[in-house]
Protein backbone atom coordinates (compact mmCIF):
# COMPACT_ATOMS: atom_id res chain seq x y z
CA UNK A 1 0.00 0.00 0.00
CA UNK A 2 1.30 3.09 -0.69
CA UNK A 3 2.22 5.95 1.81
CA UNK A 4 -0.76 8.70 2.06
CA UNK A 5 -0.38 12.59 1.65
CA UNK A 6 0.65 14.38 4.68
CA UNK A 7 0.09 18.13 5.31
CA UNK A 8 2.80 19.90 4.36
CA UNK A 9 3.30 21.75 7.83
CA UNK A 10 3.73 18.02 9.63
CA UNK A 11 6.51 17.11 7.14
CA UNK A 12 10.25 17.57 7.00
CA UNK A 13 11.87 19.36 5.00
CA UNK A 14 15.24 17.52 3.14
CA UNK A 15 16.99 18.89 0.32
CA UNK A 16 20.17 17.17 -1.41
CA UNK A 17 23.36 19.31 -2.03
CA UNK A 18 25.88 18.48 -4.22
CA UNK A 19 28.50 21.53 -4.74
CA UNK A 20 26.61 22.42 -7.94
CA UNK A 21 25.01 26.09 -8.27
CA UNK A 22 21.25 24.52 -8.68
CA UNK A 23 22.20 22.38 -5.59
CA UNK A 24 22.61 25.96 -3.64
CA UNK A 25 19.65 27.83 -5.14
CA UNK A 26 17.88 24.55 -3.94
CA UNK A 27 18.67 24.55 -0.21
CA UNK A 28 18.08 28.45 -0.31
CA UNK A 29 14.33 28.08 -1.62
CA UNK A 30 14.02 24.67 0.52
CA UNK A 31 15.21 26.52 3.66
CA UNK A 32 12.48 29.54 3.16
CA UNK A 33 10.31 26.36 2.57
CA UNK A 34 10.71 24.95 6.21
CA UNK A 35 10.74 28.68 7.87
CA UNK A 36 7.11 28.63 6.12
CA UNK A 37 6.60 25.43 7.81
CA UNK A 38 8.19 25.83 11.11
CA UNK A 39 10.29 22.79 10.50
CA UNK A 40 13.75 22.22 10.73
CA UNK A 41 15.49 21.81 7.57
CA UNK A 42 18.01 18.75 6.84
CA UNK A 43 20.60 18.93 4.35
CA UNK A 44 21.96 15.70 2.55
CA UNK A 45 25.20 14.06 0.92
CA UNK A 46 24.86 10.98 -0.66
CA UNK A 47 28.52 10.60 -1.30
CA UNK A 48 28.00 7.29 -2.70
CA UNK A 49 31.31 5.56 -1.14
CA UNK A 50 29.89 2.56 -0.53
CA UNK A 51 29.90 1.69 -4.33
CA UNK A 52 32.86 3.22 -4.90
CA UNK A 53 34.66 1.41 -2.38
CA UNK A 54 35.01 -1.31 -4.56
CA UNK A 55 37.81 0.82 -7.21
CA UNK A 56 39.30 3.45 -5.06
CA UNK A 57 41.41 3.73 -2.67
CA UNK A 58 41.06 3.88 0.94
CA UNK A 59 42.29 7.47 0.97
CA UNK A 60 40.69 8.30 -2.39
CA UNK A 61 36.99 7.41 -0.72
CA UNK A 62 38.37 9.63 2.67
CA UNK A 63 39.19 12.97 0.13
CA UNK A 64 35.28 12.17 -0.73
CA UNK A 65 34.39 11.98 2.61
CA UNK A 66 36.17 15.35 3.40
CA UNK A 67 35.09 17.47 0.85
CA UNK A 68 31.61 15.79 1.60
CA UNK A 69 31.57 17.29 5.01
CA UNK A 70 32.94 20.21 4.09
CA UNK A 71 30.08 21.18 1.35
CA UNK A 72 27.84 20.11 3.71
CA UNK A 73 29.17 22.75 6.61
CA UNK A 74 29.42 25.55 3.91
CA UNK A 75 26.06 25.07 3.12
CA UNK A 76 24.86 25.06 6.54
CA UNK A 77 26.29 27.97 7.02
CA UNK A 78 25.09 29.91 3.96
CA UNK A 79 21.52 28.71 4.87
CA UNK A 80 22.37 30.08 8.50
CA UNK A 81 23.37 33.34 7.14
CA UNK A 82 19.98 33.72 5.12
CA UNK A 83 17.93 32.39 7.40
CA UNK A 84 18.95 32.82 11.02
CA UNK A 85 17.10 31.03 13.91
CA UNK A 86 16.29 27.79 11.51
CA UNK A 87 17.01 24.54 12.91
CA UNK A 88 19.67 22.80 10.50
CA UNK A 89 21.09 19.68 10.77
CA UNK A 90 23.14 18.12 8.20
CA UNK A 91 23.51 14.33 7.15
CA UNK A 92 26.57 12.72 5.17
CA UNK A 93 25.67 9.34 3.44
CA UNK A 94 27.46 6.71 2.07
CA UNK A 95 24.90 5.55 -0.11
CA UNK A 96 23.77 7.16 -3.61
CA UNK A 97 22.11 10.71 -3.68
CA UNK A 98 18.84 9.22 -4.81
CA UNK A 99 18.99 6.47 -1.77
CA UNK A 100 20.12 8.99 0.95
CA UNK A 101 17.11 11.35 -0.04
CA UNK A 102 14.65 8.33 0.14
CA UNK A 103 15.46 7.66 3.40
CA UNK A 104 16.58 11.07 5.05
CA UNK A 105 12.66 11.73 3.93
CA UNK A 106 11.60 8.67 5.93
CA UNK A 107 7.53 7.85 5.29
CA UNK A 108 6.39 11.91 5.52
CA UNK A 109 9.32 14.41 5.00
CA UNK A 110 9.46 16.64 1.99
CA UNK A 111 12.42 16.59 -0.22
CA UNK A 112 13.52 18.80 -2.39
CA UNK A 113 16.39 18.58 -5.19
CA UNK A 114 17.77 20.88 -7.67
CA UNK A 115 17.01 21.04 -11.71
CA UNK A 116 20.44 20.18 -12.36
CA UNK A 117 23.50 18.70 -10.72
CA UNK A 118 27.43 18.18 -11.41
CA UNK A 119 26.99 15.43 -13.26
CA UNK A 120 24.71 16.75 -16.03
CA UNK A 121 25.26 18.94 -19.06
CA UNK A 122 24.39 22.79 -19.08
CA UNK A 123 21.70 21.92 -21.65
CA UNK A 124 19.81 19.31 -19.30
CA UNK A 125 16.37 20.76 -18.17
CA UNK A 126 16.34 18.34 -15.47
CA UNK A 127 19.24 15.67 -14.21
CA UNK A 128 19.30 12.33 -13.51
CA UNK A 129 18.98 12.43 -9.73
CA UNK A 130 15.81 14.84 -9.60
CA UNK A 131 14.38 12.13 -12.59
CA UNK A 132 15.10 9.52 -10.55
CA UNK A 133 13.72 10.80 -7.13
CA UNK A 134 10.78 12.40 -8.30
CA UNK A 135 10.00 8.86 -10.18
CA UNK A 136 10.37 6.64 -7.30
CA UNK A 137 9.46 8.73 -4.12
CA UNK A 138 6.35 8.03 -2.03
CA UNK A 139 6.99 11.00 -0.30
CA UNK A 140 6.47 14.94 -2.09
CA UNK A 141 9.47 15.80 -4.01
CA UNK A 142 9.84 19.44 -4.82
CA UNK A 143 12.06 19.81 -7.64
CA UNK A 144 13.01 23.75 -7.20
CA UNK A 145 13.65 25.88 -11.09
CA UNK A 146 13.19 29.33 -12.01
CA UNK A 147 14.68 30.99 -8.69
CA UNK A 148 16.73 33.09 -7.47
CA UNK A 149 17.11 31.44 -4.12
CA UNK A 150 14.89 33.85 -2.19
CA UNK A 151 11.91 31.36 -2.00
CA UNK A 152 9.08 34.33 -1.82
CA UNK A 153 5.77 33.02 -2.86
CA UNK A 154 2.96 35.04 -4.68
CA UNK A 155 1.08 32.66 -6.46
CA UNK A 156 0.67 28.66 -6.06
CA UNK A 157 -0.69 26.68 -9.06
CA UNK A 158 -2.41 22.90 -8.80
CA UNK A 159 -2.97 21.01 -12.10
CA UNK A 160 -6.56 19.35 -11.79
CA UNK A 161 -7.14 16.18 -13.54
CA UNK A 162 -9.98 14.72 -11.58
CA UNK A 163 -12.24 14.41 -8.75
CA UNK A 164 -9.21 11.98 -7.22
CA UNK A 165 -7.07 15.72 -7.37
CA UNK A 166 -9.28 17.06 -4.41
CA UNK A 167 -6.04 15.79 -1.79
CA UNK A 168 -3.19 17.83 -4.34
CA UNK A 169 -5.60 21.21 -3.88
CA UNK A 170 -6.01 20.89 -0.48
CA UNK A 171 -1.92 20.32 -0.42
CA UNK A 172 -1.59 23.04 -2.79
CA UNK A 173 -4.47 25.31 -0.81
CA UNK A 174 -2.00 24.46 2.31
CA UNK A 175 1.18 25.65 0.96
CA UNK A 176 -1.00 28.75 -0.59
CA UNK A 177 -1.86 29.38 3.02
CA UNK A 178 1.24 29.27 4.58
CA UNK A 179 3.17 31.31 1.95
CA UNK A 180 0.64 34.05 2.34
CA UNK A 181 -0.32 33.57 -1.03
CA UNK A 182 -3.18 32.78 -3.93
CA UNK A 183 -3.93 29.50 -5.53
CA UNK A 184 -5.11 28.91 -9.07
CA UNK A 185 -6.71 25.36 -10.05
CA UNK A 186 -6.36 24.95 -13.23
CA UNK A 187 -7.87 21.77 -15.29
CA UNK A 188 -7.00 20.95 -19.09
CA UNK A 189 -8.18 19.10 -21.15
CA UNK A 190 -6.97 17.14 -24.50
CA UNK A 191 -9.51 17.77 -26.93
CA UNK A 192 -8.04 16.26 -29.45
CA UNK A 193 -8.02 13.16 -26.69
CA UNK A 194 -11.53 13.60 -25.81
CA UNK A 195 -12.98 13.46 -28.98
CA UNK A 196 -10.31 11.50 -31.19
CA UNK A 197 -9.88 12.11 -34.86
CA UNK A 198 -13.30 12.64 -35.97
CA UNK A 199 -14.30 16.18 -36.12
CA UNK A 200 -17.28 16.50 -33.56
CA UNK A 201 -20.21 18.08 -33.59
CA UNK A 202 -20.38 21.55 -31.56
CA UNK A 203 -22.78 20.11 -29.30
CA UNK A 204 -20.37 17.14 -28.52
CA UNK A 205 -17.98 19.19 -28.05
CA UNK A 206 -20.24 21.87 -25.35
CA UNK A 207 -21.17 18.25 -23.16
CA UNK A 208 -17.45 17.45 -23.11
CA UNK A 209 -16.27 20.84 -22.38
CA UNK A 210 -19.25 20.59 -19.37
CA UNK A 211 -18.33 17.83 -18.39
CA UNK A 212 -15.27 18.83 -17.53
CA UNK A 213 -15.73 21.94 -15.57
CA UNK A 214 -17.83 20.37 -13.68
CA UNK A 215 -14.75 18.16 -12.38
CA UNK A 216 -13.14 21.86 -11.80
CA UNK A 217 -16.14 23.31 -10.08
CA UNK A 218 -16.67 20.52 -7.71
CA UNK A 219 -12.73 20.29 -6.69
CA UNK A 220 -12.93 24.33 -6.12
CA UNK A 221 -16.19 24.24 -4.34
CA UNK A 222 -13.91 21.60 -2.07
CA UNK A 223 -11.57 23.71 -1.48
CA UNK A 224 -13.59 27.42 -0.98
CA UNK A 225 -15.32 25.09 1.88
CA UNK A 226 -12.23 24.39 3.70
CA UNK A 227 -10.12 27.30 3.10
CA UNK A 228 -12.70 30.23 3.35
CA UNK A 229 -10.21 33.05 3.54
CA UNK A 230 -7.70 32.03 0.63
CA UNK A 231 -7.93 33.43 -2.21
CA UNK A 232 -9.18 30.88 -4.45
CA UNK A 233 -9.71 31.34 -8.53
CA UNK A 234 -10.05 28.80 -11.32
CA UNK A 235 -9.54 27.96 -15.03
CA UNK A 236 -11.05 24.79 -17.08
CA UNK A 237 -8.59 25.28 -20.48
CA UNK A 238 -8.69 22.95 -23.80
CA UNK A 239 -5.59 22.53 -25.79
CA UNK A 240 -3.52 19.85 -27.45
CA UNK A 241 -1.41 19.71 -25.38
CA UNK A 242 -1.75 19.62 -21.34
CA UNK A 243 1.47 19.61 -20.32
CA UNK A 244 2.15 22.66 -22.58
CA UNK A 245 -0.43 24.95 -20.78
CA UNK A 246 0.60 23.94 -17.60
CA UNK A 247 4.20 24.73 -18.46
CA UNK A 248 2.57 28.15 -19.83
CA UNK A 249 0.60 28.67 -16.66
CA UNK A 250 3.55 28.19 -14.80
CA UNK A 251 4.82 31.80 -15.85
CA UNK A 252 2.97 33.35 -13.48
CA UNK A 253 3.40 31.05 -10.55
CA UNK A 254 5.55 30.24 -7.40
CA UNK A 255 5.07 26.85 -7.14
CA UNK A 256 3.35 24.37 -9.20
CA UNK A 257 1.65 21.58 -7.61
CA UNK A 258 0.51 17.92 -9.18
CA UNK A 259 -0.19 14.99 -8.59
CA UNK A 260 2.33 12.49 -9.85
CA UNK A 261 1.11 9.34 -11.97
CA UNK A 262 3.57 7.08 -12.50
CA UNK A 263 4.16 3.80 -14.62
CA UNK A 264 6.23 1.12 -14.73
CA UNK A 265 9.36 1.25 -17.10
CA UNK A 266 8.59 -0.75 -20.26
CA UNK A 267 10.44 -3.91 -18.83
CA UNK A 268 8.57 -3.64 -15.48
CA UNK A 269 11.33 -2.84 -13.20
CA UNK A 270 10.86 0.13 -11.36
CA UNK A 271 8.61 3.04 -12.08
CA UNK A 272 8.91 6.41 -14.35
CA UNK A 273 7.41 9.15 -14.31
CA UNK A 274 3.91 9.75 -16.45
CA UNK A 275 4.50 12.00 -19.95
CA UNK A 276 2.48 15.26 -18.31
CA UNK A 277 4.89 15.35 -15.03
CA UNK A 278 8.40 14.31 -17.04
CA UNK A 279 7.58 17.20 -19.09
CA UNK A 280 6.33 19.55 -16.91
CA UNK A 281 9.58 18.94 -15.04
CA UNK A 282 11.74 20.02 -17.18
CA UNK A 283 10.07 22.90 -18.88
CA UNK A 284 8.29 24.45 -16.02
CA UNK A 285 9.27 28.17 -14.82
CA UNK A 286 8.70 27.94 -11.41
CA UNK A 287 9.41 24.87 -8.81
CA UNK A 288 7.55 21.72 -9.10
CA UNK A 289 6.15 20.05 -6.47
CA UNK A 290 4.83 16.10 -7.64
CA UNK A 291 2.58 14.30 -4.88
CA UNK A 292 2.75 10.83 -4.91
CA UNK A 293 -0.90 9.50 -6.17
CA UNK A 294 -2.25 7.28 -3.41
CA UNK A 295 -4.25 4.00 -3.75
CA UNK A 296 -4.67 2.05 -7.64
CA UNK A 297 -4.79 5.38 -9.01
CA UNK A 298 -0.99 5.76 -8.49
CA UNK A 299 0.06 3.50 -11.25
CA UNK A 300 -1.97 4.99 -14.29
CA UNK A 301 0.76 6.27 -16.81
CA UNK A 302 -1.29 9.48 -17.89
Amino acid sequence: MESTIRTPDTSSVIVGVDGSEPARLAALWAAGEAVRRSRPLRLVYGADTDARALYLSAESVEKVRAAGRVLLDDTAKAVAAAYPGLLVTTEFSRADAVTSLYRAGGLHGTIVVGSRGLGGFDSLMLGSVGLDTAAGARTPVIVVRGVDGTGERGSVLVAVRDEHDLACARYAAREAELGKASLRLVHVWNILRSVGSVVPMLDDVDAIAGEHAAVLEAVTDAVHAEFPELPVESDAEKGVSVAGVLVEASRRADLLVMGGRRALTPLGIGRSLGRVPHRVLHHAHCPVLLLPRVGADFGSGS
